[in-house]
């Protein structure tokens, strides 16, 4: 299983939180690549694990903070 910042923003609008079917579902129904797909069956299936965001799934999601620019001049 490998995240990629591409892969990871076709579950951005996914309805949080969700468990790891409903992710899969929601990946299916939006037309996420196979490879999010995949990522999400090849989670470990903890029967009614909720995931509140992105970063449940891929601790290293690389949040606002991380990226080194200033949003006051834009």
């Amino acid at each position: 299983m490998y995240w990629t910042l591409e892969l990871a923003h076709h579950l951005e609008d996914a309805p949080w939180p969700a468990t790891r079917d409903e992710l899969i579902d929601y990946a299916i129904r939006s037309g996420s690549p196979m490879e999010v797909i995949e990522n999400l069956q090849a989670m470990e299936e903890d029967e009614g694990e909720v995931y509140e965001n992105m970063e449940d799934i891929w601790p290293d999601y690389p949040r606002k903070d991380d990226f080194l620019f200033n949003e006051d001049e834009y």
